[in-house]
């Protein structure tokens, strides 16, 4: 009766493996689904924000990466509340600061402005501010070095590293 059960489970554990990898490759950023934590103006302005971290360059920036979907899905999968409200409080107070330093919005400003806003905000003494833009840098690297670019273009990371040559001649 044992053995019954145990083959049954063994059968069924395969089954699922074998059929793992193609339903991974059915996965699209549709099928998964956007993030519903911000609106669609807080949404395009920590776009901006992750692109002041990680602009772009010679290598793809945060925003053409869309990191600042990593971001999201981050903290509202993996976070509690009180980041869902720092971030939501930080986004508020980022176009605060840069209304009051620049009399413009954040998205805006001009990188070296953006980056001063950024710089303000994580020396202030405000601790909302502080969390906001240590929660957002610090997740806006982390999705930068997990994106498949930085992955394969920069760490050479190799799916399946070391291949079989079966059946090679060897020199006498």
């Amino acid at each position: 009766m044992q053995r019954r059960s145990a083959l049954k489970h063994v059968a069924l554990a395969v089954g699922g493996l074998m059929n793992l990898p193609a339903w991974a490759s059915g996965w699209t950023p549709e099928s998964i689904g956007t993030s519903s934590l911000l609106s669609v103006t807080n949404d395009a302005l920590l776009a901006e924000i992750t692109e002041t971290i990680i602009p772009e360059t010679t290598t793809p920036g945060a925003k053409s990466l869309k990191v600042d979907q990593f971001v999201q899905r981050m903290i509202q999968d993996c976070y509690g509340e009180a980041a869902k409200n720092t971030l939501k409080q930080g986004l508020v107070l980022v176009d605060q600061v840069a209304q009051q330093a620049f009399s413009k919005p954040f998205v805006n400003g001009d990188p070296t402005q953006r980056l001063e806003v950024l710089t303000q905000m994580a020396n202030s003494t405000d601790p909302t501010a502080k969390q906001f833009v240590n929660l957002v840098k610090g997740l806006t690297i982390q999705g930068f070095r997990n994106s498949e670019y930085y992955m394969v273009n920069q760490l050479k990371f190799n799916m399946a590293p070391g291949f079989y040559h079966g059946c090679v001649t060897l020199k006498s």
